[in-house]
């Protein structure tokens, strides 16, 4: 394969939470054999920890699951609509996202990028209490841009950082997840790729009958 490989995953371990709405922290159990060395990793962890991706099933109860989503939805071209001016817990609001669009065409990747990932993952919980956040008119814009998929590397749902809210709360997921377009959440290392369009990758664990799932996102460059 032609051009560097540029990973884009945030790392995951013992000190790694969920969001705060159930605020799950990453198990693992190892188990050993001798004489010599043998290791198996046994994990438990919410399934929405580090970089993941979403489908419908997560907000709408007759939705398509993780493992219904085709490869080719999560790979293909990607667009970055470059956010990164934004401030901690500031909103981001659709002339923030048409100030960076230029270029965007239907069917693209589209990524919303804030640099957020990069400052703060590890420091729990203010990676999801501080992180800028969608509005719902910011939502129904990407939604409306027909991508095959919506990524971000910020907490993007103000109301998930609450560990009260109800379904009818998670506003802007329902809206992309509603209009069948996968999200693709903690993308880091935006800056490194150097270009605003890129080939990206989402590979993602194949779990039947879940709305989340462990990914692995990477851009490759000449």
């Amino acid at each position: 394969m032609k051009g560097r490989i540029i990973d884009l995953t945030v790392t995951v371990d013992v000190n790694t939470k969920s969001p705060p709405s159930t605020d799950l922290k990453v198990e693992l159990t190892r188990y050993h054999r001798g004489p010599g060395f043998w290791q198996v990793t046994a994990v438990a962890q919410s399934l929405h920890t580090g970089s993941h991706i979403d489908s419908p099933l997560h907000c709408y109860e007759r939705g398509g699951t993780t493992a219904e989503i085709p490869l080719d939805q999560v790979i293909g071209e990607a667009f970055v609509i470059d956010c990164s001016y934004v401030e901690p817990e500031q909103p981001i609001e659709v002339r923030d996202l048409e100030r960076g669009a230029q270029g965007v065409q239907p069917g693209d990747i589209l990524i919303v990028r804030t640099d957020w990932t990069d400052r703060s993952w590890g420091r729990f919980p203010e990676f999801f209490t501080r992180s800028p956040y969608l509005t719902p008119e910011a939502a129904d814009w990407l939604a409306a841009q027909r991508p095959k998929a919506i990524g971000f590397d910020f907490f993007e749902e103000y109301s998930a950082r609450l560990p009260d809210f109800t379904s009818e709360d998670f506003v802007c997921h329902r809206i992309m997840l509603g209009a069948g377009v996968p999200l693709l959440e903690q993308i880091t290392g935006l800056g490194r790729v150097g270009r605003q369009r890129f080939p990206f990758f989402a590979p993602f664990y194949k779990l039947a009958g879940v709305e989340g799932a462990p990914a692995r996102y990477f851009a490759i460059v000449d």
